[in-house]
């Protein structure tokens, strides 16, 4: 009976989720309790969702500090320089113009923001794009290659959803794909440069000789802090090293790093505020999702309906399957992404996934690193069901099956070449 009642959760969950009947954060908490109460337990519901929230807590903490360290750089124009020098060099050669694009994609979502890469990166090259008759799909698509690899950083909303649900730090999940995922954002490049070499082709030679117009970035006087340009990026080096090291919780480092960004570019308390308040949406929103989520799996593990079903599934699956559960984890990752929403997936799926792969001996957190790979990361961009897809569409003017086309293949290119290095590593046992 708990296994019925585990994928009734879970299929009742995707389908409000995906179907938008109710929102993410009141279907996580609403869903589980009402289920587990069908399944007899009534004040027990109250310790497993304490346990799921004691467990979510320094990953909700860690993703609003990430969140308000980078706003606040972002706000100090800490990569408005580097924006400019990025497109002093992509000049007029369309090779540099998409590797440009590239590296600007990736520096942007530092904060891991769609949204925010997208309204950055696309109006800078969009009009280099157009005086150089270069394709507005080439602009989508890189954009939407490197802001997706990025998205796989320790930050990411796909990363830190997949530690909560798998109860890990997200160092442990992170860290031994980090080789894979450098070289995977190297991938992004060659394939940026690749590209813009088939579209000197399309550029007129009398272009190609142009001194080209790049686009202005008016200063803003009240916010940005030039003089602090150098202490920003190593506060952001030293935070990164930092973090990747293992030597602190990557909550703590974010409190930290967050207290001194805003204390040495807004030492005046109401500009502290104004800062804070700036950026609260975006870090309550996730933040309520992660605490809703740790209510979520606190349930269907408290309870023991996960147990049941993983029980249930290792009877249906072959032994010769279940031992590569990672792998296939990771070459259906990425396509997932057209089928579920984060929240659904990695709070409704991966539990599943990785509670069956630990009976046939898989580590489950392998089954972390995989989905990562591809689910909403490299998959993010391309996806129906995220709104950054349309931004992204709808700022280059590009038709949505037209930038799938172009860019699905490309983004499971990515995804392969990760996974690959990551069971060449052994950080995915194949």
């Amino acid at each position: 009976m708990l296994a019925w009642l585990g994928l009734i959760t879970i299929l009742l969950l995707l389908f409000l989720v995906m179907t938008k009947k109710m929102a993410a954060v009141v279907a996580l908490i609403l869903v589980p309790i009402i289920t587990a109460l069908l399944a007899g337990f009534t004040c027990e519901i109250i310790n497993f969702i304490t346990d799921g929230l004691k467990t979510i807590a320094p990953t909700g903490v860690m993703f609003i500090f990430a969140i308000l360290f980078f706003g606040i750089l972002t706000d100090a124009g800490t990569f408005k320089p580097l924006i400019k020098k990025l497109l002093k060099f992509a000049g007029n050669d369309p090779a540099k113009v998409t590797v440009a694009t590239a590296l600007l994609a990736m520096m942007v979502h530092l904060d891991g923001s769609g949204a925010v890469t997208f309204l950055v990166t696309i109006p800078a090259f969009l009009p280099l794009y157009d005086e150089l008759n270069m394709k507005r799909t080439t602009l989508a698509t890189i954009t939407a290659l490197a802001a997706g690899t990025m998205n796989i950083l320790p930050w990411g909303g796909p990363t830190i959803r997949a530690a909560s649900a798998l109860e890990v730090s997200v160092t442990t999940l992170f860290n031994p794909i980090l080789i894979p995922v450098i070289i995977g954002l190297c991938a992004v490049i060659i394939i940026a440069y690749i590209i813009g070499k088939k579209e000197r082709k399309n550029v007129p030679v009398d272009i190609l000789n142009k001194n080209m117009s790049t686009t202005e970035f008016p200063f803003n006087s009240e916010l940005e802090r030039p003089k602090l340009f150098y202490l920003n990026i190593s506060l952001i080096l030293i935070a990164v090293s930092l973090l990747i090291s293992g030597i602190a919780p990557p909550h703590i480092i974010f409190m930290v790093a967050f207290a001194l960004a805003i204390t040495l570019n807004y030492p005046n308390p109401q500009q502290q505020g104004d800062r804070i308040n700036a950026h609260a949406k975006a870090a309550l929103l996730m933040a309520s999702i992660l605490f809703a989520a740790g209510c979520f799996t606190g349930i269907l593990k408290g309870s023991g309906m996960i147990d049941a079903m993983a029980q249930s599934s290792v009877t249906m699956i072959t032994p010769s399957i279940g031992s590569h559960l990672a792998v296939l984890t990771g070459l259906i990752s990425m396509p997932a992404s057209l089928l579920f929403d984060p929240d659904s997936f990695y709070f409704g799926i991966l539990p599943l996934l990785s509670t069956t792969a630990s009976h046939f001996g898989v580590d489950s957190v392998e089954i972390g690193r995989a989905a990562i790979m591809g689910q909403m990361t490299t998959g993010f961009p391309v996806s129906p069901l995220t709104g950054s897809t349309y931004l992204l569409v709808g700022l280059t003017g590009v038709d949505l099956g037209e930038h799938q086309r172009k860019t699905i293949p490309l983004a499971f290119l990515i995804t392969l070449i990760i996974l690959i290095i990551s069971v060449l590593i052994g950080a995915i046992t194949f």
